[in-house]
């Protein structure tokens, strides 16, 4: 494979010199922390961007607009739901939470609700296209960083790192495969999809996976894992 796509065979989280021995700990080291919240702001301001573009909501959202239709439940509350489901999908997959899975839904929130009154708004389709995709960079980014410090995942993010270890595949066609299915769900229960959407969906996995082929390809030290 070349250069150039190397990044989308990745499979395992790279070991890298922020990275805490145990996800579940009462005393994680002190550089996992300071990278687990800088990568979480990145994912926040990511999410953020793709808000303020206006041309598609996130899949998830888009699952979570169709379930309100069936159900008649707040979004907020069928999101709430489907995190709680998503976590219990941990059990089988053994996934293990820490700081980072409580952290990840305080910082992103706090991030959103503070960055996006301050974010560019367009009304040109090209800036807005431009936007989301920057969003969907830094999001990716974020990912990576927050990751690899290896403190606990986000409810999704959990999901899609024990579904790449059961299945072995690349983690942006775990992460890409999920985006998709959950988005096809809740545009089949009446969700709204939008350019943004489709974006996220195919653009989430491989900028995950690119994130980290890029720290590690910087950062690697000898027991780093590919």
């Amino acid at each position: 494979m070349g250069l150039k796509l190397s990044f989308l065979s990745i499979k395992k989280m790279p070991n890298l010199f922020w990275s805490s021995p145990k996800a579940l700990t009462i005393a994680p080291p002190l550089i996992s922390v300071v990278f687990l919240v800088i990568g979480l702001i990145l994912f926040g301001l990511g999410e953020a961007l793709i808000i303020a573009a206006g041309v598609g909501v996130s899949p998830w959202i888009v699952f979570a607009q169709g379930i309100t239709i069936v159900t008649g439940w707040s979004i907020g509350f069928a999101t709430f739901i489907i995190s709680l489901f998503v976590l219990f999908c941990w059990i089988p997959l053994r996934q293990t939470p820490g700081i980072g899975t409580i952290l990840n839904a305080i910082i992103i929130a706090l991030v959103l609700d503070f960055s996006l009154p301050y974010l560019p708004t367009y009304d040109s389709l090209a800036l807005k296209v431009s936007e989301a995709m920057t969003g969907i960079l830094v999001t990716g980014f974020g990912g990576g960083l927050y990751l690899i410090a290896n403190l606990g995942a986000g409810p999704r993010d959990g999901l899609m790192t024990g579904l790449q270890t059961l299945t072995n595949l690349p983690i942006a066609w775990v992460r890409s495969g999920l985006e998709l299915s959950v988005v096809s769900v809740g545009w089949a229960l009446g969700g709204s999809v939008g350019i943004g959407t489709v974006l996220f969906a195919l653009g989430i996995g491989p900028a995950v996976a690119a994130s980290m082929y890029g720290l590690e390809s910087v950062f690697s030290r000898p027991e780093s894992g590919v």
